[in-house]
């Protein structure tokens, strides 16, 4: 299992290598780059999974639903 994911801003595209918690989500994230808050698009369960290079663990593991939903 892969806990190293970069996420991407998707307004000023500034990228930063974060380490993604294995037993929570992630629902929101302050970009270092412009102070934007992300928040996880439509459909996805966290920040990882809408902005991030690599899912979260649990669709990793494809344990069921994202995150125990």
């Amino acid at each position: 299992m892969v806990l190293q994911s970069v996420l991407t801003c998707p307004h000023c595209k500034h990228q930063e290598e974060e380490t993604m918690p294995t037993d929570a989500c992630q629902w929101y994230y302050e970009c270092k780059g412009c102070g934007a808050l992300l928040k996880p698009n439509k459909g996805d369960c966290c920040v990882f999974c809408s902005f991030g290079s690599v899912p979260c663990p649990p669709v990793q593991m494809r344990s069921g639903d994202c995150c125990g939903s």
